[in-house]
């Protein structure tokens, strides 16, 4: 099957935004996309625990509301709000940081469904001395990834190792362009919610150095 990953990292809709999370000031990034399938397969597609390995990664842990979830090699914590098929919220703990994550469905014409994913973190200044250093791309260009593997999955039923193999497609020429043209549309999103270009220009750099294995930039 063909699939233009050029194509896909222009499906997604990217932005920076300023929110309140349990009453404190926080910054969310945003990445919304539309894809070819029913509200009903989505939410099957991002939830249950048989199809989650095939295009993102083993989940495990007790998946309903106040229950404790784990990402195999990546995050865990609290699933705090879930509403089939429309949305859920979870606490995201990564080695010492914790933030959050909402994720929404919605129908988007015939046959068709949005996902928009807002990956929010605290004001804090952990949380700064990251951003000024890679800005919205670190984590972003990580759920781009995810968002892709998600389109393959849904187009081919398959799972996406057979695709987009950790260890010679991340590093292949189509990998890395992939990522390169996510972490230049993140920068964009940035510099549109207000951070200086040329620093938002340096984090991007950081960020396309760390996911392709290139040098860093000075």
């Amino acid at each position: 099957m063909s699939f233009d990953t050029a194509a896909q990292s222009a499906f997604v809709v990217r932005r920076v935004e300023d929110v309140v999370h349990d009453g404190e000031a926080a910054r969310a990034i945003v990445a919304s996309r539309d894809y070819p399938t029913g509200i009903d397969d989505l939410w099957n597609a991002i939830t249950d625990a048989e199809r989650l390995p095939r295009w993102f990664a083993p989940v495990s842990g007790d998946l309903k509301p106040g229950g404790r979830y784990r990402i195999e090699g990546n995050a865990s914590g609290t699933i705090t709000a879930c509403e089939p098929p429309r949305s859920f919220a979870l606490t995201w703990e990564f080695g010492e940081g914790v933030s959050w994550v909402d994720v929404e469905l919605e129908e988007a014409g015939a046959g068709r469904t949005r996902l928009t994913l807002r990956h929010i973190a605290p004001l804090d200044a952990k949380s700064e001395e990251f951003w000024d250093q890679f800005g919205p791309g670190a984590g972003g260009v990580g759920w781009d990834l995810g968002l892709m593997g998600l389109a393959w999955h849904l187009a081919t039923g398959g799972d996406t190792k057979a695709r987009f193999d950790e260890e010679s497609w991340a590093p292949s020429e189509e990998g890395k362009a992939f990522v390169a043209r996510c972490s230049d549309a993140w920068t964009a999103a940035s510099i549109a919610y207000g951070t200086d270009e040329a620093a938002a220009r340096r984090a991007g750099a950081a960020t396309t150095a760390f996911y392709t294995g290139a040098p860093a930039p000075e």
